[in-house]
């Protein structure tokens, strides 16, 4: 078996104890690190010249969409589009540019690029009529449409809110080319599964596959798969002769259908994959439940009410959500739970305080995603139940924290993803991306860790810097904590022997260079398995 020893720039090991994080070499046998420092260049074998490079543990993306990703690469991108003029001239060009295309997609809009945060059909017909278009908001919460969309999906004024979701009417009562929450899982996201053959799914899991590839990631989790995406995956690893360049944990998707039994019996489907023999390349570990919205559209359930005087009912009530809980931590299933409000929140954790209480001591490492705005007490809470706080730094990204805060409009907005209560607390952290609802790059993520500065723009001012972590804790919430999140501790997420050799090498050290250099810093070779999945010039040599 071929041993490669790197040496001659700096290894963070992500070590728990800091005189462990670094080291100077490391020797990798097949797919697994065999000795670092000294006993990695004592082994003999071919020798790689980091030329001054930094070598981190591959990054794990504890918290993404592969699918949506995948299919967003290929979109219009309409975050950098700060005006209405801005998004209708991308619109307008994206048109003229395939104007044999049956329908128009697009992601990534801003509500405080729209006049008065209130999209409406008219202003997107006004560039593109013949043919339907939905945009993704870049919190892929909401989905506007024009009127030929619409049409297309056969909603009127007749057509009743689901469960959890609203449909945007104008004051007449007529839609208005918006949809919240489930209406835009239902009606527009139903529409795009329905439409997309699997020839388009390989190609979205191609893309990203590549992409993360190319960021130094080497797992991710996802967190809304369903039978496409498992699908999907699964023939991707055919295709790739029985490997990935990714390693992919699962949570599957569960609706809120106000129906207990109907509830229930979504986990029999997830009891039976997460039950398949162990694969280090695709296993479902658990369920998604999405109990609330997000603040920038004010549908994040919280416990005061918006700026505006609204609040929004959860999408889980404790009611549904406590015995889907209960039962799937009966069934050894890991539960994830989308809380950005802090009602949604408390909420979660009732119920897995109602689970413990009825299944007993038995293993389980649930978590809470996003908490956006959680109330104080919140992270000591979730330590005393074992519970993994899974946070995005990006999405604290100053230059989009504005109407955040506008929505919110009190004290509160001087909380707003405050990590470090859940360091100080003792919870575990996990860090990631939730792309594709914000840009799937490693190093930028941890830009805005460390700073609490925009990656977006970096000419917006920091908010909130106390709140920043130091790099090395920043990094390894990322590496060793996202691992460990989906019970990866033991066996991946540090540069030790006997370890995974998932590695990424970058061409900035920056924590010597400053935290500033993570904008420009490159991955030169990513690592997995011990086999180099992506280089500058080689992207994909799986």
């Amino acid at each position: 078996m071929t041993r490669t020893v790197y040496r001659g720039g700096r290894i963070f090991t992500a070590a728990t104890a800091p005189d462990a994080q670094w080291t100077h070499a490391v020797a990798i046998e097949g797919e697994r690190i065999v000795a670092i420092g000294d006993a990695a260049e004592a082994g003999g074998g071919t020798t790689v010249d980091l030329d001054g490079a930094l070598v981190l543990p591959g990054f794990t993306d504890a918290h993404t969409h592969l699918l949506m990703l995948g299919a967003s690469l290929g979109q219009v991108a309409l975050t950098d589009a700060r005006t209405l003029d801005g998004i209708q001239e991308l619109l307008r060009e994206a048109r003229a540019a395939d104007p044999d295309a049956l329908v128009l997609r697009g992601r990534g809009w801003l509500f405080d690029s729209v006049p008065g945060g209130a999209p409406t059909a008219a202003m997107i017909d006004a560039v593109v009529a013949d043919v339907p278009v939905y945009l993704d908001a870049n919190d892929y919460h909401s989905c506007w449409v024009n009127t030929a969309a619409l049409a297309e999906l056969g909603i009127t004024r007749d057509t009743p809110d689901p469960l959890g979701g609203a449909i945007g009417r104008d004051a007449d009562g007529e839609p208005n080319g918006m949809l919240f929450e489930t209406a835009a899982v239902q009606y527009a996201w139903g529409q795009r599964d329905a439409a997309m053959t699997d020839a388009d799914r390989d190609e979205a899991v191609e893309r990203v596959l590549a992409a993360y590839a190319a960021a130094g990631v080497t797992g991710v989790v996802d967190m809304a798969f369903d039978e496409h995406a498992l699908a999907a995956i699964e023939r991707a690893i055919e295709r790739h002769g029985g490997e990935l360049p990714l390693r992919v944990s699962a949570h599957w998707l569960l609706e809120n259908t106000g129906d207990l039994d109907r509830n229930l019996a979504q986990l029999d489907r997830v009891v039976e994959l997460a039950r398949r023999p162990a694969s280090p390349w695709l296993r479902v570990v658990g369920i998604k439940l999405i109990l609330d919205g997000v603040i920038d559209a004010c549908t994040a359930t919280m416990g005061a009410p918006y700026a505006d005087g609204s609040n929004a009912e959860p999408i889980w009530p404790l009611a549904d959500l406590a015995p889907i809980v209960a039962a799937a931590d009966a069934a050894g299933l890991q539960i994830a739970m989308h809380a950005i409000g802090d009602a949604a929140s408390d909420a979660a954790l009732t119920a897995i305080e109602r689970a413990i209480e009825a299944n007993g001591d038995i293993p389980r490492r649930h978590r809470l995603e996003h908490l956006e705005y959680a109330a104080p007490g919140t992270a000591e809470r979730m330590a005393r139940l074992g519970v993994t706080a899974s946070l995005q730094p990006v999405h604290a990204d100053p230059a989009i924290f504005a109407n955040w805060a506008a929505m919110l409009g009190d004290e509160r907005v001087e909380r707003a993803f405050a990590w470090p209560e859940y360091e100080e607390a003792g919870a575990l952290v996990a860090f990631s991306t939730d792309a594709p609802t914000a840009p799937h790059s490693a190093l930028a993520n941890m830009y805005v860790a460390a700073t609490r500065a925009s990656a977006l723009d970096p000419s917006v001012p920091a908010v909130h810097p106390h709140f920043a972590l130091p790099l090395d804790r920043a990094i390894a919430h990322a590496t060793r904590d996202a691992a460990a999140s989906v019970g990866d501790a033991d066996w991946r997420g540090r540069v030790a022997p006997g370890f995974a050799a998932d590695l990424v090498v970058i061409d900035t050290d920056p924590f010597a260079a400053g935290t500033a250099s993570l904008l420009t810093t490159r991955v030169t070779e990513t690592i997995v398995a011990g086999r180099s999945v992506f280089t500058p010039t080689i992207h994909d040599v799986v």
